[in-house]
């Protein structure tokens, strides 16, 4: 069975008489009101722009309350991932300074952090700099919490495409360092 791909009138009409009822599947997962909706926004957004290549063998609500699951547990699973990385970033800020021998690392995370764009930049350096929390970044910026989390995501990524992660770990704690004492 080669089920044909949405067109836009079916899939805005789909989207409207199944969004509440994927959120709470999503919600189900992720516990989160504001995550769910992304994921679900995300997931039509996604469809519609692999739509051509996309091979339904069930029905499009079948397939997507699957997607969502599938993305709900992912998101789960990075958010595991990142707050491992960031315990082990914290736990690790306590480091000598005898222990950073070679400080001409920090032009590259200097340039590394500065492509960010500037709001992400600015979320990322008061979280990992100024030990802000998340729910306190929000409040600062006006935003919601979820934004300042999908923030640091997103630089996080950024980051560890951009160099290889043993260097970015030392990098991180040359940052650190070097802000500290500023």
């Amino acid at each position: 069975m080669n089920l044909q791909p949405l067109n836009v009138e079916d899939l805005e009409f789909f989207f409207r008489e199944n969004y509440a009822y994927l959120c709470l599947v999503s919600l189900t997962i992720v516990k989160d009101s504001d995550v769910s909706k992304d994921i679900v926004q995300d997931f039509f957004i996604s469809y519609w722009e692999r739509r051509n290549r996309v091979n339904l063998t069930v029905s499009f609500k079948a397939y997507s309350v699957r997607a969502i699951k599938n993305l709900s547990q992912q998101h789960l699973r990075n958010i595991i991932k990142e707050e491992s990385f960031i315990q082990e970033l914290a736990y690790n800020r306590n480091i000598d300074q005898e222990d950073i021998k070679d400080s001409s690392n920090i032009p590259v995370l200097y340039d590394m952090v500065n492509k960010l764009p500037k709001k992400r930049r600015e979320i990322f350096i008061s979280y990992v700099v100024y030990g802000q929390s998340y729910a306190e970044i929000a409040e600062v910026n006006n935003i919601s919490v979820n934004t300042v989390k999908t923030q640091m995501k997103r630089a996080y990524r950024f980051l560890r495409t951009e160099t290889n992660p043993d260097i970015l770990y030392l990098i991180f704690i040359i940052f650190l360092k070097y802000y500290e004492n500023q």
